[in-house]
């Protein structure tokens, strides 16, 4: 026989109304709230979300669309979303969209239909480029790409002086043909691809950039056939994590010496860039303050709807290790 809340109030001791109460975050007591919640625990209570939802038209649930699951950026930053959810009592709805915008319009009309709380999303270059405020259902923060200024508030890198970054390092290391691969589809890489052909013109160095699909293969697909002509740079500048693996496989694959034919830099201080010899210098990304502050902004937000769009701009720190250093 199925448990109800009548069941629940009984073995509580309470009204049913103070077990809706208590469940759905509302006013009573602490030790109210936990004698239902021990009420629940013992009579096997299963609550009807759904009739929930209809009735209150809020779901505490929080909507997460990233670009690529598989990018080790984007699962630390998903950590830091639902551990903040979890301490504020809500729920999260991930879905991920290989950077495709046709699946990412699937997935924020299904955040509209499930009537999710708030949404934090990284969107695709193309749909960036074309939001505007007030076109998304919910209220939401984007993370990795901020769209149009003033549209939808935004927590990011700042992309530009960290590439810049990477690329003044292997310059001062004696590199001279100093190669970059960016990602094909996210304004993150654009902006990575601007500061560092703008650091290698600031000293007079001609910026050799390439572009690819963000992912290892991709990557390494395009380096392998670039860096095994007459032309290939002395360096490289990897614009993700993935890009920077498929260039180490690449390198591999053509027998090239890191660094001693080829200088290697790239983004995201993931424990395996510390691994491979003789160490990957990177751009290590405050991945948990990222995923942190999306949730601190979208709380404001819901609190205080009307407040002004708000953009955070974090910095991230360079890390020197083996594979940039001239033999």
């Amino acid at each position: 026989m199925s448990v109800g809340i009548r069941d629940v109030a009984r073995a509580a001791g309470v009204s049913t109304a103070t077990v809706s109460r208590a469940l759905g975050r509302g006013p009573v007591s602490e030790a109210l709230r936990q004698q239902v919640e021990a009420a629940v625990r013992a009579t096997g209570y299963r609550p009807n979300l759904s009739a929930r939802r209809l009735r209150s038209q809020s779901t505490q649930t929080i909507g997460l669309i990233v670009a690529d699951i598989r990018n080790p950026f984007f699962t630390a930053v998903s950590r830091a979303v639902e551990d903040a959810a979890y301490a504020a009592g809500m729920r999260v709805i991930l879905c991920n969209t290989d950077e495709d915008p046709d699946r990412e319009a699937l997935y924020l009309r299904l955040m509209e239909e499930e009537r999710v709380t708030g949404l934090i999303f990284a969107p695709t270059r193309v749909t960036a480029e074309a939001m505007k405020a007030g076109d998304l259902e919910v209220p939401a923060v984007l993370i990795d790409r901020a769209g149009p200024p003033g549209a939808h508030d935004s927590v990011v890198l700042d992309n530009v002086a960290a590439a810049a970054q990477l690329a003044e390092h292997l310059w001062a290391q004696g590199y001279r043909r100093i190669g970059g691969l960016f990602g094909a589809t996210s304004s993150t890489a654009q902006e990575r691809r601007a500061g560092y052909e703008g650091a290698l013109r600031r000293v007079g160095a001609e910026p050799l950039a390439r572009v690819a699909a963000p992912n290892a293969a991709a990557a390494e697909a395009v380096l392998a056939a670039w860096l095994a002509g007459d032309d290939r740079p002395d360096a490289l500048v990897l614009s993700n994590g993935l890009m920077l693996m498929g260039a180490v496989r690449a390198a591999r694959r053509l027998g090239l010496a890191v660094p001693g034919t080829l200088g290697l830099a790239g983004f995201d201080n993931e424990p395996w860039t510390d691994l491979v010899e003789p160490g990957l210098t990177v751009i290590e990304q405050p991945v948990a303050e990222i995923g942190a502050q999306a949730m601190t902004l979208l709380f404001d937000r819901l609190k205080t709807p009307d407040q002004p769009v708000r953009k955070v701009t974090l910095s991230g720190r360079l890390i020197v290790r083996g594979s940039s250093r001239r033999a």
